[in-house]
């Protein structure tokens, strides 16, 4: 598992991290404190409060393209 802290500061930052690993077969979830959901779900995002950093995890060995493209959101 790779995790670390992103920040998603507008809705076009929403909505491209979105369509970004929803091209990715893997798992892939944001947490924030206790709370955790899918990373591909528009409406779990918003379910964050996106005021304050959350953190990625990728559920994969094979991830470095998406690591990579992922690194424009880091915090």
């Amino acid at each position: 598992m790779h995790a670390f802290d992103i920040i998603l500061r507008d809705t076009a930052d929403i909505q491209s991290f979105a369509n970004l690993v929803n091209d990715y077969p893997f798992t892939i979830s944001l947490r924030q404190g206790r709370a955790v959901t899918d990373a591909k779900s528009i409406l779990g995002i918003y379910s964050l409060d996106l005021t304050k950093p959350v953190t990625v995890e990728v559920y994969s060995n094979m991830a470095g393209e998406l690591l990579e493209a992922l690194l424009k959101y880091s915090a």
